[in-house]
């Protein structure tokens, strides 16, 4: 039983497991989206989940953090430059996990983990959905100050056109 165990090993001993680990980080952040199987994406969202986080604020210590767990420089620029200015506001939930079906050759699931803020199609949506309208029981209210409305103007006019 699997009480409590909160890691994924993927079969993997633990140093092939922290070098895939921060292999598959690096490349998300510097490419914004990448695709692997569901069970590594699972894994990699939780080990790159506190990074970013660390990556919000700039500080030799975070740095020097973020440096120990994923060894390349260039990874470190990208996400204490644009990937930090655009995640500043977001509260966590940094990656989205699609899934993408069954892999021809071995039938494993794969899957796109991706930054949630650098995908243009999906932030298009959320714009739009923020205005939806809410239901209450007061709607019943809101009418009647319409109808009212509306019998005000058209007396209003009948006014006019009788003079």
């Amino acid at each position: 039983m699997r009480h409590g165990v909160k890691l994924n090993k993927l079969s993997r001993t633990a140093s092939h497991r922290k070098a895939l680990m921060s292999n598959l980080a690096c490349e998300l952040i510097s490419h914004k989206r990448i695709t692997t199987t569901l069970a590594k994406a699972k894994a990699l969202r939780v080990y790159v989940e506190p990074l970013l986080t660390r990556g919000k604020t700039d500080s030799t210590h975070n740095r020097r953090i973020v440096f120990s767990y994923l060894q390349d420089k260039e990874a470190i620029k990208e996400l204490f430059s644009t990937i930090s200015e655009k995640i500043a506001t977001r509260p966590g939930g940094y990656t989205r996990i699609i899934k993408l079906g069954k892999r021809v050759g071995d039938n494993a699931e794969v899957a796109m983990i991706e930054l949630v803020d650098f995908n243009e199609i999906y932030g298009k949506t959320e714009e739009k959905a923020a205005a939806k309208k809410t239901r209450r029981a007061g709607g019943a209210k809101k009418k009647a100050d319409e109808a009212t409305e509306t019998k005000a103007a058209d007396t209003a006019t009948e006014e006019k056109s009788a003079e």
